[in-house]
C-alpha cells in the first residue's frame, strides 16, 4: 500500500476502478438484453492467469498472460453479474465457453464508437473478487463441461489493440 494511503484515507483510487467497471458491466447487460445495436462491437482484454479465470488450456498456452476477446458477431451464452463475465465463444468452430471475473478485465473497448477503458487489476479490495463463491460455482459448471467435451482442441486467434491505442 502507499505510504501515504492508511486506513483512514478515502480510496478514490477504488472508488473510480469500480465504476468504471460497472460502465463495462452495464454495457454488457444492455447486449445481453437487446443484442449489439448498429455496428457496436466490445474487445475484452483480460489477465489468463488472474484467478478465477477459466479458459481452455490451450488457450493459457498461447496467450499466458493477457488474451482479447472480441464480442461481435458469434457468441453464445452471455452473461455478467456483479463478479464474473461469462460467455461461449467458437475458436475454429470449436465452442468454448470462458469465465473470466471483471476484475481480471484490464481492457474493455469498443472501436465502433472509439471508446475504451483500460484498468488496473483489482486485488480483491474492489468488491469484485471478496466473495470467491461465484468463481467456485463457474470453475465447478466449466470443469463439468470440459470433461463432456472429447473434441480436441484447435487454436484461436486474438486480435490485437494495438490499432485503437493512441499514439504519443
Amino acid at each position: 500500500m502507499n505510504k501515504n494511503i492508511d486506513e483512514n484515507t478515502l480510496r478514490y483510487d477504488r472508488m473510480v476502478e469500480k465504476a468504471l467497471r460497472g460502465v463495462a458491466k452495464q454495457a454488457i447487460e444492455e447486449v445481453m438484453e437487446t443484442g449489439l445495436p448498429g455496428d457496436h462491437h466490445f474487445y475484452i482484454t483480460f489477465l489468463t492467469d488472474y484467478e478465477g479465470v477459466q479458459i481452455p488450456d490451450y488457450l493459457r498456452e498461447r496467450y499466458p498472460g493477457e488474451m482479447t476477446i472480441v464480442l461481435q458477431y458469434q457468441f453464445y451464452d452471455l452473461s455478467v453479474d456483479d463478479k464474473l463475465l461469462k460467455v461461449t465463444l467458437s475458436f475454429n468452430n470449436i465452442p468454448e465457453k470462458l469465465v473470466v471475473p471483471l476484475a481480471a478485465i484490464t481492457i474493455f473497448a469498443d472501436p465502433s464508437v472509439n471508446f475504451a477503458l483500460q484498468f488496473q487489476p483489482l486485488d480483491g479490495e474492489g468488491g469484485y473478487d471478496d466473495d470467491p463463491d461465484g468463481i467456485a460455482e463457474a470453475i465447478a459448471e466449466l470443469a463439468e463441461e470440459n470433461e463432456k467435451s472429447s473434441k480436441p482442441k484447435e487454436k484461436g486467434e486474438v486480435v490485437s489493440l494495438d490499432q485503437f491505442r493512441k499514439k504519443d
